[in-house]
């Protein structure tokens, strides 16, 4: 079995379970061809992130009980599109990401550079 890279070239880690993320809902943020947003991207929800992508048509923060969905809080892990992050990124309110936890497939729509200047600190 073949090991799937972060965007540091080692092995994928899982971005969260509390809230339980990924498009698989697995942990990871692991995409498939039939995940047309491309949620490669593991975040940590701020605020002004969760406000900007509200008022851009994703309310990410209201539960949504028949999708077994909580809503996210502040601080909480998610696997984001990698387009979300990057418009979010050209408006001034990306989130920090996890490294190890965003997979390598988001190197082909952004630097590693550029995410390594969100990189979240624990």
């Amino acid at each position: 079995m073949s090991i799937i890279k972060n965007v540091l070239g080692t092995e994928l880690k899982a971005c969260g379970f509390d809230p339980l993320t990924g498009y698989q809902r697995d942990g990871y943020c692991i995409t498939l061809s039939q995940d047309t947003g491309t949620h490669v991207v593991c975040a940590v929800m701020s605020e002004k992130f969760l406000s900007f992508t509200k008022l851009r048509g994703n309310d990410l923060s209201t539960p949504i009980p028949q999708w077994k969905f909580p809503g996210l809080k502040p601080g909480d892990k998610w696997c984001l599109c990698i387009s979300r992050w990057l418009e979010a990124e050209k408006a001034g309110v990306a989130p920090g990401i996890v490294l190890e936890a965003t997979h390598i497939k988001a190197l082909e729509f952004t630097s590693l550079e550029k995410l390594q200047r969100y990189a979240f600190q624990f």
